[in-house]
C-alpha cells in the first residue's frame, strides 16, 4: 500500500503533454461578432469524455464553460437558463483584474506601487500607529502582505476600526479581502477616475469585454459574462497584448503573474501560481509542500473566486478555461483549489488515445478541502467501502468503513493521503488539514 501510495503522489505532479500552443487568435472586440471556434476532435479529444465532462460540470452546479484553445472557442456549454449573454460574479477571480490596473496606473505615472498606500488613502485608514501604517505599500496590498490582522470578526470590513495591526506590512502573508478591497480607493484617488471608467478605458474598450463592478456590502466586485471572462483569460495568455498592442507594461505583467515574495511562492499581484514548490491557503499559516493543482500543467496560473468562479491559464498547453456557477458539492474555503483542479483531471482525460476506466471518470469527490473538523466523501459507487487516512509517510491514520462523514478535528495540521476502497477499486486523493 505505502508504495502505491508514493507511486500516486509522484503521479501528480507529472502531466500529459499534448498539443503545443500555436500563434493566438482574437476575437473582434464586437461582442456581437462571430468568435471562430476549433472542433474538439482536431485536438484528439472524444465527444463521449466532453460529454461525461459537461455532466461533471452540471451536477456541480455549474452555470457557464468555455475553454479556449490559442484563442478559438473549443469547448463552450451553459447550463439550465444561463446562456452565453448571462451575468454573473467573479468573487475574488476579478482581483486579477485589479492587479491589471493597478499596474496600468503605474505605467501612466498615476502611482507607483512601491508608494505609502496612506499617499492615496490619507493618515487614518487603519488603526495602526503612524509609523506602521506608513510601512504598508500598495505592493502589499497586491501581495497579500500587508501585515494586518486577518482574524478579526469581518475580514471584509474596510473601516479603519476593522484593520489591526498584526505584523510588520511583508513579513506575513494572509490572504485578506479588505487590504486589497481597498486598492480601489487607491486607484480612483491616484488617476481622479471611477473603477468602472478607468476599467472601461483601459481593459474593455481594447478588448471587447463587457461587465461592470459593482459593490457588495464591503466588496467591490466584478460581473460579467462567461466570453468577457474569457477575453480576459486570453489577454494574460497573450502577455498583456491584444492583437499586437501592448495592454500593460511587459515588466509589470511578469511580476504579476509570477512569485510575488517569499512567503506564498504560489502567489504573485493577485494571483495563483501553479507548479511552485509550495503554497499557502486562506486563513491558515500553514505553507504546504508541491503545487495546488498538481493535475494541471505547471505553468498554470489563475484568477480564482468563491464558490468556484475560475479562470484558469496554461500558456504550454494553449488553453484558457473559464468556470462561473454556484458553489460544488465539494466547498471551497474561497478559494477553489480542489474544483480547479479536478477540471484540469477531466481535461487530461479528453484525448481519446488515454485508456480510462470507469474508477477514473467517476473520482470520489472529498470536501471541504482544505477542512478543519470534518470531510465528507462522494460520489460513492458501491454500498460497501472502506475509507483510510495515512500522513504523507505512508502511515495509516483513521480507517472506517462504509462512512461518508468523518471527523478529522484530531489531526495534525499538514497534508493526508485518503484511500477509499471500493471492492476491488481504490482511489487516493491529498487532503489539506488546517
Amino acid at each position: 500500500m505505502k508504495k502505491l501510495l508514493l507511486f500516486q503522489l509522484i503521479a501528480w505532479f507529472l502531466f500529459p503533454t499534448i498539443s503545443e500552443s500555436q500563434p493566438l487568435y482574437y476575437p473582434p472586440t464586437s461582442p456581437t461578432a462571430t468568435w471562430e471556434t476549433i472542433d474538439p476532435s482536431s485536438l484528439g479529444w472524444c465527444q463521449t469524455r466532453i460529454d461525461n465532462l459537461y455532466t461533471f460540470l452540471e451536477q456541480e452546479n455549474t452555470k457557464g464553460f468555455i475553454v479556449l484553445k490559442d484563442g478559438k472557442i473549443v469547448l463552450e456549454q451553459y447550463f439550465g437558463t444561463f446562456t452565453n449573454q448571462s451575468s454573473w460574479y467573479w468573487a475574488s477571480a476579478g482581483k486579477t483584474i485589479t492587479a491589471f490596473l493597478i499596474g496600468k496606473a503605474q505605467e501612466e505615472n498615476f502611482l507607483s506601487i512601491n508608494d505609502n498606500t496612506s499617499t492615496y488613502l490619507g493618515q487614518g485608514w487603519t488603526s495602526c500607529t503612524l509609523a506602521q501604517e506608513n510601512n504598508i505599500k500598495i505592493r502589499n496590498q497586491l501581495t497579500m502582505t500587508s501585515g494586518l490582522n486577518d482574524g478579526v470578526i469581518d475580514s471584509d470590513c474596510t473601516l479603519n476600526t476593522c484593520l489591526e495591526y498584526l505584523a510588520n506590512a511583508g513579513t506575513r502573508w494572509a490572504y485578506h479581502n479588505a487590504p486589497y478591497t481597498l486598492l480601489e480607493g487607491v486607484l480612483q484617488n491616484a488617476t481622479g477616475q471611477p473603477i468602472n471608467t478607468y476599467t472601461q478605458l483601459k481593459l474593455k474598450n481594447p478588448t471587447g469585454m463587457t461587465g461592470s463592478w459593482l459593490t457588495v456590502d464591503y466588496n467591490n466586485v466584478f460581473f460579467s459574462n462567461v466570453r468577457s471572462m474569457a477575453r480576459y483569460g486570453l489577454l494574460i495568455q497573450g502577455n498583456g497584448a491584444w492583437n499586437g498592442t501592448q495592454l500593460i507594461n511587459s515588466a509589470y505583467f511578469n511580476e504579476m503573474v509570477n512569485t510575488s515574495q517569499n512567503l506564498n511562492k504560489s502567489y504573485g499581484y493577485l494571483w495563483w501560481l501553479n507548479g511552485k514548490p509550495s503554497f499557502m491557503v486562506p486563513t491558515s499559516q500553514i505553507v504546504f509542500p508541491g503545487s495546488y493543482a498538481p493535475d494541471a500543467p505547471s505553468d498554470m496560473f489563475a484568477g480564482l473566486g468563491k464558490n468556484s468562479q475560475i479562470m484558469s491559464i496554461a500558456p504550454s498547453r494553449g488553453l484558457v478555461i473559464i468556470r462561473m456557477g454556484d458553489v460544488p458539492s465539494s466547498p471551497d474555503s474561497g478559494v477553489p483549489f480542489l474544483f480547479c483542479n479536478q477540471i484540469w483531471q477531466k481535461i487530461n482525460e479528453l484525448d481519446c488515445t488515454l485508456e480510462i476506466n470507469n474508477q477514473e471518470l467517476n473520482k470520489i469527490v472529498i470536501g471541504p478541502n482544505p477542512a478543519t473538523n470534518t470531510i465528507s466523501i462522494s460520489n460513492i459507487k458501491s454500498e460497501k467501502y472502506t475509507v483510510e487516512i495515512f500522513d504523507m509517510i505512508g502511515k495509516s491514520i483513521l480507517k472506517v468503513s462504509d462512512q461518508n462523514t468523518i471527523d478529522i478535528s484530531f489531526l495534525a495540521s499538514g497534508i493526508y493521503l485518503v484511500n477509499v476502497q471500493q471492492g476491488n477499486q481504490s482511489q487516493t486523493q491529498k487532503l489539506i488539514k488546517r
